[in-house]
């Protein structure tokens, strides 16, 4: 019982519980019920205080766990709170797969069997469009499982540090004698902290061997790793891209211009790895560490991927936005497809196009297909995407969605038949909303991975449009997180 628990309640939230002095409740005994928002179990708790019931939110639990939850934050409708003590563990749960679970942050729901989670994304999805848009709903497809539960994605990122996580073995080990470097994920909710992976479950190979070679040979070289509250070393991240054409992208991310360095590293993974198609590296001498506003340079290879969908190939550059598990994104774009019951006369949109995916894949079926997206790389990948499949029937412009799509830009490009539209998580620019209503087209499908923010959304495009069909895909499984697809039909 003791090595259970103290693989599901990791050391650091014993020590933050107890450093906390506000005087916050304590439950015992209590009965997880349910999975509600970023995947949080929930409890209801009933007493003389809560007569009518309050609920907590709980972590790292899952429906049908009894256990002891300290509360550490309390609003006026809701609690949030940490598991202290295991009474009865659910008759759901089952042995994780990944040695990092629950410490690495990812892959949160290992515990709980597949049909489960299944189950309560389809929950969440039917629980947002009810909640937030206050909509009459269709009855609601079953969701669309993925192909595969490991082994999906084809990017990750991965970052350098000096800042390795200890665990309790680490912490047996005498201090001037800990490996204190790390080549891994981030901790949640700590920028400074990161997990050392030996093996993700994540990423087919090469991903692995390229990740643990890469560390390897810094360790050899004596290359320093970065240090992310001093800001110094020259060692940062590295990405890694595979693609179902077979095609291997790397990019390493260094701190500091140092030309020698970059050249050990740089030549030890061309000579290590033939199978690297596009090997790139990235200065980032910034805070923080995105690269979507710096120069990416070709060591060796080719500058891009490709991707191939019905025939169709696309483009992947190192900044080039594309859904992270290619097999259930052909199922994914096949379903916007057919929602979007395009004619071929019909003029569509394409908002928040990004690399001109969907664009192209439907463009087809279609007289004109005009896209619209934010990332001026990513527009230019979406031209060259169009022109490597000859497809001459699309348009593309970069803006801020809602200072493109106004009434100007519509009359010179047509009024749409169709509008797909596929935002970030944040959901769509009010301004966007009022532009699409005003646009007055046929058919909207729209694709989010945000429920929460499509139900918001929804509920204003309600005053012209009905749902029709609604069809929730998952695209990463053993998360919280859901993609979802709704069609919208004038009334």
């Amino acid at each position: 019982m003791n090595s259970i628990i103290e693989l599901i309640l990791p050391q650091i939230k014993i020590e933050k519980l107890k450093k906390r002095k506000r005087n916050y409740p304590t439950f015992e005994k209590v009965l997880i019920t349910d999975i509600g928002a970023e995947g949080k179990a929930i409890a209801k708790i009933v007493s003389e205080k809560y007569p009518d019931g309050i609920v907590v939110f709980v972590p790292k639990v899952i429906p049908g766990d009894v256990i002891d939850i300290r509360v550490i934050n309390k609003r006026k409708s809701f609690m949030e709170g940490v598991v202290t003590k295991f009474h009865e563990f659910s008759g759901q749960r089952i042995k994780p797969f990944c040695e990092h679970f629950e410490l690495c942050g990812g892959c949160k729901w290992q515990n709980l069997p597949y049909e489960e989670q299944l189950r309560f994304k389809q929950k969440q999805v039917v629980d947002n469009l009810q909640r937030i848009a206050k909509i009459e709903l269709p009855e609601v497809a079953p969701i669309l499982a993925a192909p595969k539960t490991t082994l999906y994605r084809n990017k990750l990122e991965y970052t350098f540090s000096v800042n390795r996580w200890m665990d309790e073995t680490d912490m047996e080990i005498p201090e001037e004698q800990r490996e204190r470097r790390a080549l891994g994920f981030h901790i949640p909710k700590r920028f400074d902290k990161i997990l050392d992976i030996n093996y993700c479950h994540l990423q087919p190979d090469p991903s692995n061997q390229i990740r643990l070679f890469l560390k390897k040979v810094c360790f050899e070289l004596e290359i320093p790793f970065y240090d992310q509250r001093r800001h110094e070393g020259q060692m940062r991240n590295v990405i890694i891209r595979t693609s179902s054409t077979g095609e291997v992208m790397v990019v390493v991310i260094f701190y500091q211009n140092e030309s020698e360095r970059i050249e050990k590293v740089m030549s030890a993974l061309r000579d290590n790895f033939p199978e690297i198609s596009s090997l790139n590296y990235v200065v980032n001498t910034k805070k923080n560490d995105s690269i979507s506003d710096l120069d990416v340079v070709l060591f060796a290879g080719n500058d891009s991927i490709s991707e191939q969908m019905e025939g169709l190939k696309f483009k992947i550059g190192p900044k080039s936005f594309y859904q992270t598990n290619s097999e259930q994104a052909y199922n994914l774009y096949k379903i916007t497809r057919e929602f979007a019951k395009i004619e071929p006369e019909d003029t569509v949109y394409d908002l928040y196009t990004g690399t001109g995916t969907i664009a192209n894949f439907v463009a087809r079926s279609a007289k004109k297909v005009i896209g619209i997206e934010y990332i001026s790389e990513a527009i230019e990948d979406a031209n060259f995407n169009s022109s490597l499949n000859k497809v001459e029937n699309t348009l593309f412009f970069a803006g801020d969605m809602k200072d493109v799509l106004v009434s100007e830009f519509i009359d010179n490009h047509g009024v749409p038949d169709v509008i797909i539209t596929d935002p970030p998580r944040a959901g769509m620019h009010k301004d966007v909303v009022g532009a699409i209503l005003n646009a007055n087209a046929k058919r909207i499908v729209y694709v989010s991975c945000n429920p929460a923010t499509q139900a918001r959304d929804i509920e204003m495009l309600s005053a012209k449009y009905k749902v029709t069909k609604v069809q929730p895909v998952d695209m990463f499984p053993h998360t919280h997180h859901v993609e979802n697809v709704v069609l919208l039909e004038k009334k």
